[in-house]
């Protein structure tokens, strides 16, 4: 009798022992190689191939994680999926672009970490430099809150226009505008269409993902471009998950392989130097520095 209650007892022991570990050691558990973590991204572009070419790496799989990529092409719509928690992750937009839609959104999404930063560029086939644009140039920046924001304080950097004091560089727009010395005409455009409408304009202002579709390279071809310093880190872009998760051990480890000396002679071979690694801590996108 003795005999059984003592092993009883150490099975009680065992169970208790199992059911007592806290959500981490659980997690981490379910994370290792032999029964890995499934994650779901969601991406566009350029950053779709990244993506998917970490999923494929070995030390993912080391890692404990799976990787599910999923190609979108509307920016909202990642959002939404992110925010509604259909997707673990998504990895396509900068600082700005998450705060411009949780200001309009009821669900929300966060950062989880920072990736990298592309310079926004101004592009055109008619000049070589800013300053050989015309008096009443037609000049194309996108219609989205956040990307027309960015543009308009590139085209002040520029020494184009310039912009009042309080704008907002989230949800600035064109009304902001306080000074246009040349009365340059800003056409704002859907970005999905800004490659197609280039030459129809004097010049175009795009993010660095259209532009590489669109087979530019703005360090080589743009004639101007973004400063990569404390004036720009709003535009740093993140990796991104539903409110509230952005603790989760698992989501981190993936923005933690971003960061990977192999992820990195990757990017740099396959975007010719456009997507700077930027591998901070997510309090640098908020620091009064």
């Amino acid at each position: 009798m003795k005999k059984y209650i003592s092993l009883f007892l150490s099975l009680f022991v065992l169970l208790a022992a199992a059911c007592s570990k806290t959500p981490e050691e659980k997690s981490a558990k379910n994370t290792d190689a032999a029964n890995p973590a499934k994650i779901t991204i969601a991406s566009t572009g350029s950053d779709t191939d990244v993506w998917r070419y970490i999923a494929g790496l070995e030390s993912t799989k080391a890692a404990g994680l799976n990787i599910e990529v999923k190609n979108f092409n509307d920016y909202v719509a990642m959002n939404n999926a992110t925010a509604n928690k259909e997707v673990d992750l998504n990895a396509f937009q900068s600082y700005n672009y998450l705060l411009a839609y949780n200001a309009e959104s009821k669900d929300k999404v966060t950062p989880v970490s920072t990736t990298y930063i592309e310079p926004m560029g101004i592009y055109s086939d008619k000049v070589k430099s800013v300053g050989e644009l015309a008096n009443n140039a037609k000049i194309a920046i996108p219609n989205d809150a956040a990307n027309e924001s960015r543009a308009l304080s590139l085209l002040q950097s520029a020494g184009l226009i310039k912009l009042k004091a309080d704008f907002d560089p989230i949800k600035g727009t064109t009304r902001d505008v306080v000074e246009n010395p040349k009365n340059l005409q800003l056409k704002t455009i859907p970005m999905a269409t800004a490659v197609r409408v280039k030459g129809e304009v004097d010049a175009i202002v795009l993010g660095n993902t259209l532009a590489m579709e669109g087979g530019l390279n703005v360090i080589k071809d743009a004639i101007y471009y973004e400063k990569i310093d404390q004036s720009t880190k709003l535009y740093v872009n993140i990796l991104a998950t539903a409110a509230g998760r952005e603790n989760d051990a698992t989501l981190q480890k993936v923005g933690e392989l971003y960061h990977s000396a192999e992820v990195k002679k990757y990017v740099d071979e396959h975007f010719a130097g456009t997507k700077i690694d930027v591998n901070k801590p997510v309090t640098y996108l908020t620091e009064n520095k």
